[in-house]
């Protein structure tokens, strides 16, 4: 009973980071949960008096069903439906990285690298999540996949490759994404109706939550001439921004965003708009602006 209580206390301590890991290796809240109950089975079976890292013995018994799974659905050739929800929380790795092996940025885990993870292999997805999120040494992660310590970072370092030029692909998108935002507000601060055609596709639309209908804003339009003239001389000061990561513009009123201009862009062109005023989502929102010296309204119509 003394051994089964240590063990489930040990379960507890490190449960936050197993979770953690089986959702950047499996990609579904659901199966990361399974994942975690099996090895709890697993491990609450097994001799655990030759255990003296329960830290680095649970990761492994974690990441092993984590592989079995990935594998499976190999197999079965499945992928998770839906969109991604938000991954869980994991804590920072302890230990140094390998300073022969650049740390993946921060900023690179997240959707992107989700949708990156789901092109490798399982012993690449393993070996690259262990080493480079969770500081697993390459001589633990061979002993995993049954391959030796050289395999395992010859196979981190071909994920981590193709991750980095992933995440160099969406780093342009974002900059040309950036580009049309910032084309739309020019035009549309200096009523230039052909200028807004240029980057408004022929089939644009634009639609607005309730709260920025009530704040003045146009309910809907729909094609590139209506959606121009909602906007030809309105959105003066809206302000360039990055909405969650992603290039949009803002309207703030004393320092506060009121209205978030969220951008559809496809082909270098915009084909939608989104207008959102609801005072809940805009807290939920991370909210940076991109540049400097544009003018407050008077009031919100000026905004939409």
């Amino acid at each position: 009973m003394a051994e089964h209580d240590w063990l489930s206390e040990r379960f507890t301590e490190h449960q936050d980071r197993l979770r953690a890991l089986a959702y950047r290796m499996l990609r579904s809240p659901g199966d990361a949960e399974d994942a975690v109950q099996e090895a709890w089975l697993r491990v609450s079976r097994a001799d655990t008096d030759q255990v003296e890292n329960p830290g680095g013995w649970l990761t492994t018994v974690v990441a092993r069903v984590c592989l079995n799974m990935l594998e499976a659905r190999q197999a079965r050739r499945e992928e998770p439906a839906g969109a991604l929800p938000p991954e869980p929380a994991a804590p920072h790795p302890s230990g140094p990285v390998d300073p022969e092996d650049d740390a993946l940025l921060a900023d690179s885990v997240g959707v992107a690298l989700m949708v990156v993870l789901d092109t490798l292999t399982p012993a690449e997805r393993l070996a690259f999540v262990l080493h480079d999120m969770f500081a697993v040494s390459f001589g633990e992660i061979g002993a995993i996949i049954d391959r030796s310590p050289a395999a395992a970072r010859q196979l981190a370092s071909r994920a981590r490759r193709r991750v980095q030029g992933a995440a160099s692909a969406s780093d342009a998108a974002r900059s040309r994404k950036r580009e049309v935002v910032a084309a739309f507000l020019a035009a549309s601060r200096d009523g230039d109706f052909a200028g807004l055609l240029s980057v408004l596709d022929s089939e644009a639309v634009l639609v607005a939550d309730p709260a920025a209908v009530r704040m003045g804003a146009t309910a809907e339009a729909r094609g590139a001439d209506a959606v121009a003239a909602v906007f030809a001389g309105r959105a003066e000061a809206a302000r360039l921004a990055l909405v969650d990561g992603v290039p949009a513009a803002v309207w703030a009123h004393r320092g506060r965003p009121q209205v978030v201009f969220g951008f559809t862009i496809t082909d270098g062109k915009i084909t939608g708009i989104a207008l959102q005023a609801d005072p809940d989502r805009l807290r939920d929102l991370d909210i940076v602006f991109l540049g400097t010296g544009d003018q407050e309204p008077d009031g919100p119509g000026k905004g939409a």
